[in-house]
């Protein structure tokens, strides 16, 4: 994607970082059913889990904002995968020698969390920053990276699983964090670029008064709020909704939604340059909302299923392509803005995933069956790609205007 040799090392560094941002959010939900056996955790509960994960973001994504340039991107980055270390190790031991499993799981959840967020403020600029032909090709490509780390730690995760028995879940964690630990040693070397500097970049205050960029902010929430609803609750859907197996639920549901997704942003990676991109993201956000529809309403668990995998592939471009259509805006935009836009998008990955558990308790205590309820949840779920795509319309047409 670039035209030097130099920076190969950051890349891969980068995609590496990715990968275990995959890995911090997608592995917990996997153990959401052993969680409500062993633990007695309630719907209410997870979706807390889930929130508190995306709230705890959105404040060190606040934070990095303000600090990322005054620290340095090696020293930040480092940090975000020793917290990913300690938070994976955590999610294993804590919920264990907690007196109150639920503080356990909730203590591991902040520190992966801390590392997260840490990790999508700074990958994305350091990787816009350097040499490229193609940069929204080059973002999206990045984010690809994401998808593969979801669909290794569900593949092997589920897998594992199976062969060691659900009452060893907790060493998986330990096995994940090797990879945090490994890239964190990576990036105390790759060369890398400073950040764009104070005098140069467009100020904060400058960004907020252009409706361009508050559009830009609302593509992200709902791009994280489709991606996340989907994606930390498919698992769950599969095996209570539909009645599907949890292996086979698994592989069909969050599995196959993330290798979907990857396969989208891969595409665009690759042959981005080719492609226009305001069409893509409209045409996708357009498929995203009959995914949705889709998976609530199939009573047949085959294309219920079809759906939510599908959806995979509908919200592929959402987050990377709403990254690029911003940079391509506000190409002096430098860290704080995709820190803004990381606040945005973790808003979005906290509030989608909790509208569809607080819809999929509250019908369940007024005594519908956990079916009707997961069903219910899932189909409120589809007014943020709806959203995506007035939002989208009114940004290419402020956008054209500016």
């Amino acid at each position: 994607m670039g035209n030097s040799t130099q920076y190969k090392g950051t890349r891969l560094a980068c995609y590496r970082g990715y990968i275990v941002q995959g890995i911090v959010n997608n592995l917990s939900p996997l153990f959401f059913v052993i969680f409500q056996q062993e633990f007695g955790i309630s719907y209410g509960m997870i979706s807390s889990l889930i929130l508190f994960n995306f709230v705890t973001q959105i404040v060190v994504d606040v934070l990095c904002v303000q600090w990322v340039d005054r620290i340095g991107y090696r020293k930040v980055t480092v940090a975000a995968h020793l917290c990913a270390v300690v938070g994976l190790v955590g999610l294993g031991i804590f919920p264990k020698v907690f007196p109150i499993p639920f503080i356990g799981l909730a203590l591991a959840t902040l520190i992966s969390a801390v590392g997260g967020g840490i990790i999508e403020v700074v990958i994305s600029p350091i990787i816009d920053s350097l040499p490229s032909d193609a940069k929204a090709a080059g973002m999206s490509l990045l984010h690809s990276f994401y998808c593969w780390g979801q669909v290794g730690v569900v593949l092997i995760t589920t897998l594992l699983v199976r062969l060691l028995g659900a009452s060893l879940w907790w060493v998986l964690p330990f096995l994940w964090a090797i990879l945090p630990a490994y890239n964190a040693c990576k990036f105390l070397h790759v060369p890398l670029i400073p950040p764009v500097s104070v005098e140069e970049k467009t100020p904060l205050r400058t960004l907020w008064r252009s409706k361009v960029f508050l559009l830009a902010m609302i593509m992200m929430l709902c791009a994280g709020a489709s991606e996340l609803s989907m994606s930390q609750w498919s698992s769950l859907f599969a095996e209570k909704a539909l009645g599907v197996p949890k292996v086979l639920g698994d592989l069909l549901g969050p599995c196959l939604f993330a290798v979907l997704m990857g396969i989208g942003r891969t595409v665009y990676g690759v042959w981005g340059d080719r492609m226009d991109l305001q069409k893509a993201l409209l045409l996708t956000s357009c498929l995203c909302v009959l995914c949705y529809v889709g998976a609530a309403a199939f009573m047949i668990p085959v294309l219920s299923l079809c759906c939510c995998s599908l959806c995979g592939f509908s919200i592929s471009l959402m987050w990377p392509g709403v990254l690029s259509r911003t940079s391509e805006a506000f190409p002096r935009g430098g860290t704080s803005m995709f820190g803004v836009l990381a606040v945005c998008g973790d808003i979005g990955c906290s509030l989608g995933p909790a509208v569809t558990g607080a819809v999929s308790d509250l019908t369940t205590r007024v005594g519908l069956a956990d079916q009707a309820g997961l069903r219910a949840g899932m189909l409120c779920a589809v007014f943020f790609p709806v959203c995506m795509i007035v939002a989208l319309l009114l940004f290419e047409r402020l956008k054209s205007a500016k």
